[in-house]
């Protein structure tokens, strides 16, 4: 008597046979699976390999530093209320104090930047720069934000208190002026003054589509409040002790609550966040939109899997006299149910192995032709793919195989 491994195998062996005598019309039956599989694969391999990218960028500011400004960091200002915009800008003295009252807080650090204008354009030898990030930052916003020395220093605290026309310059600036020459000691004219470069900042990971990330100058807050003293708006920095980045924050909260007089019952007039709050903020948008592509991408499968019907119930017309065959020398109603349903998983099985290869090829062309997309395929997706397509043909499948296993033998065997 066959056991039922050997029933399977059996079972396996004749669905493989049938794909093999119908090629052309198994693959046109597979094709909606196929492409189903591949848009899959490819928004899972983009969802990572933008996550990974937006992790590790955001995280080489440090997982332990606090951003603070009038209104939620990371919210787009068009969908700012009228109560936000209007909000008293946060002060240097308000950094001042977070420093001095939060016993959590090791550095702090505040920026200043050109709320309404175009930073000033840059000039160094006939050559010109007018997009780039423009900042008056404190001495500690080196260390805050975790920013490495390429060359030269950072600017002191003398240097600040003295209001030097002294910068610091990334990576990408001087690649534009400096190519092949120090950039240390060279004067660079911005916005008609000349200023002294006195260190340079190491590249930095970027985050998607960001390509301003080195096209940085900073220099001394002070400095910048000599050029611009009408502009208010600061945003601060703190970096809390290793393992207290929460207490650090409820004690930033409580200071700022009391010098900003914010009522007990009132919410903050002002956002905190955090580097995993600005990751998860990240991920919750992008699952929406993974979300909406697999629905769509899902429309390929439920199209495929009807096409598996189709064709299986097509096949079981073929095939009735077979069926009667079987059944006359003691096939059993189980035994004509799996071969029609392994029939059916096996195909769609055949068209999710077909669309992961083609994922994977795809996410491999475009990590090459576009290495500012990255992409990186997660295994999860290879496992889901391949368990969904199956599934397919077992949920389309099961009509065809209870109708196969369901016909009288000597009614099929009639049959021409």
């Amino acid at each position: 008597m066959a056991t039922p491994r050997q029933h399977l195998r059996e079972n396996l062996m004749l669905a493989m046979d049938t794909l093999r005598t119908h090629k052309f019309r198994s693959f046109l039956t597979l094709l909606g699976v196929l492409i189903g599989t591949t848009t899959v694969i490819a928004v899972a391999s983009i969802f990572a390999g933008l996550d990974q990218q937006v992790a590790e960028a955001a995280r080489a500011f440090g997982t332990n530093t606090l951003f603070v400004f009038k209104w939620e960091p990371g919210i787009h200002f068009g969908n700012l209320s009228r109560e936000e915009r209007m909000r008293k800008p946060l002060t240097l003295e308000d950094t001042l104090a977070i420093r001095d009252d939060c016993p959590s807080v090791e550095k702090t650090a505040a920026e200043q930047f050109l709320w309404h204008d175009d930073p000033p354009a840059l000039k160094y030898k006939g050559m010109d720069i007018v997009n780039y990030n423009f900042n008056g930052v404190t001495p500690d916003d080196f260390a805050v934000v975790h920013d490495e020395l390429a060359d030269g220093r950072f600017f002191t605290d003398i240097d600040n208190l003295h209001r030097r026309d002294v910068m610091v310059i990334g990576a990408d600036i001087v690649k534009r002026f400096f190519e092949n020459e120090d950039p240390i000691g060279k004067s660079i004219s911005l916005g008609g003054a000349n200023f002294e470069v006195i260190g340079t900042i190491a590249p930095r990971k970027a985050f998607p589509g960001d390509s301003g990330t080195d096209r940085v100058v900073k220099i001394p807050y002070l400095t910048f409040r000599k050029l611009y003293p009408n502009e208010k708006e600061n945003f601060l920095l703190a970096m809390a002790s290793e393992g207290k980045v929460e207490q650090a924050k409820d004690e930033v909260r409580a200071v700022l609550r009391h010098r900003r007089h914010v009522k007990p019952s009132d919410p903050d007039n002002f956002g905190i966040s955090t580097t995993e709050q600005f990751i998860e903020q990240f991920r919750s948008i992008m699952s929406t939109v993974v979300l909406v592509t697999v629905v769509i991408s899902s429309i390929g499968l439920l199209v495929g899997g009807i096409g598996v019907m189709n064709i299986m119930l097509v096949s079981v017309t073929e095939r009735t006299r077979e069926i009667g065959v079987r059944k006359a020398i003691g096939a059993r109603r189980s035994d004509i149910t799996w071969q029609f349903l392994l029939e059916a998983m096996t195909l769609t099985g055949s068209g999710g192995v077909l669309g992961i290869l083609c994922g994977l090829l795809l996410s491999f062309l475009i990590r090459t032709f576009l290495p500012s997309l990255p992409s990186s395929v997660p295994i999860w997706s290879i496992v889901a793919g391949f368990v969904v397509a199956v599934s397919i043909g077992l949920f389309f499948g099961m009509w065809p195989a209870m109708k196969a296993s369901r016909l009288d033998p000597i009614v099929a065997l009639r049959h021409e």
